[in-house]
């Protein structure tokens, strides 16, 4: 858990950085670190895409993966968590100050979760004790906190408590899932979080069309539950 914690610590040290000097960056610099965030996450998303060894794996879990998270509608869940946790902790009901706190909190908690990072470095953190990954993880996660924090408030601050249960979970459940977990595996959960990556930067960051980028996240279960099936029916992977 040492570097989920270490990644907490950054993350909340980068976004009140960002709370306290985003009245202070006029608003067409912080509109330009966004979009620039935005090229980036679309470009990291590519990069991990481009690593899959077998696509219709990654297409398989999208597809089943948003069908599962329209229907439990984990967008609107994770919406209500942002709005009861501006209320309760901010004691806050203007409508412009919810939205922009809910953008904040999902933005945020869905960018730090989901990549090669989070998954490898809490694997790793879990198995061996070696926390390095997720250190260099929270090198960025704190500039981009402090990004994101300066441009979309104080709900960047509360994307920790994702991050302790994603990545802590990880990482407490490594030592039970090493005999299940395969390189295949986490090559395509890897893809598949490219995809959603590219997600959101184009409807999280850079604004282009709206998309329900929580929705997307089943999909990150399927995919080794998918190679898992081709590997039991003697489909090899390259």
């Amino acid at each position: 858990m040492t570097g989920t914690l270490i990644n907490i610590a950054t993350v909340f040290i980068g976004g009140t950085l960002g709370c306290l000097l985003g009245s202070r960056l006029p608003e067409r610099i912080r509109q330009t670190v966004v979009t620039g965030l935005g090229l980036f996450t679309l470009a990291y998303g590519i990069s991990m895409f481009i690593k899959t060894q077998n696509a219709i794996v990654v297409v398989l879990s999208l597809l089943i993966g948003i069908v599962l998270g329209e229907w439990w509608n984990i967008e609107k869940g994770l919406n209500n968590l942002g709005t009861w946790l501006e209320v309760k902790v901010l004691n806050s009901t203007d409508e412009s100050s919810q939205k922009r706190f809910i953008k904040g909190f999902l933005t945020a908690s869905l960018l730090f979760c989901v990549g090669p990072m989070a998954i490898l470095g809490s694997v790793q953190d879990g198995l061996t004790g070696d926390y390095q990954l997720l250190v260099v993880k929270s090198i960025l996660d704190g500039f981009a906190a402090l990004a994101f924090a300066a441009s979309m408030g104080v709900g960047v601050l509360f994307s920790v408590i994702p991050v302790l249960l994603y990545q802590g979970g990880i990482t407490l459940l490594a030592v039970q899932a090493q005999s299940f977990f395969s390189e295949a595996m986490i090559t395509e959960m890897s893809a598949v979080g490219g995809v959603i990556l590219l997600a959101i930067g184009i409807g999280g960051l850079l604004e282009l069309k709206p998309i329900r980028t929580a929705n997307f996240l089943p999909a990150l279960v399927l995919a080794p539950l998918f190679v898992a099936l081709l590997a039991w029916l003697g489909i090899a992977f390259k």
